[in-house]
């Protein structure tokens, strides 16, 4: 369970770094060769490049989780047996009290 939560972590932690960094990259001119664009163009870019990185980011933790084993839940055993127990101790009475419903209609 520990694996889950810590893949939740890191891919919460990207989403939020991801989409910062490029905005900052784009607003301090990080990126060589866009010096060129408005600075309306600019916005855009970054903005629709950042809302594509959290994209890619959510992307990546759905992948992530579909690999992860499936393995079915196995029940205590323990439980199991008492579990089973009370059903055949219920099941005799359910008969004797069925029964006994009978007789009274008649």
């Amino acid at each position: 369970m520990s694996s889950v939560i810590k893949k939740f972590l890191i891919a919460s932690i990207f989403m939020w770094v991801a989409p910062t960094a490029i905005l900052y990259g784009f607003n301090h001119n990080l990126f060589p060769g866009l010096t060129h664009l408005s600075s309306y163009s600019m916005t855009l870019l970054s903005g629709f490049l950042a809302v594509i990185s959290v994209n890619v980011v959510i992307a990546f933790y759905i992948c992530m989780a579909m690999k992860e084993p499936s393995d079915k839940h196995e029940p205590d055993p323990a439980f199991l047996a008492n579990a089973k127990a009370s059903l055949r101790q219920n099941r005799p009475n359910e008969a004797e009290n069925s029964s006994q419903s009978r007789e009274k209609e008649e």
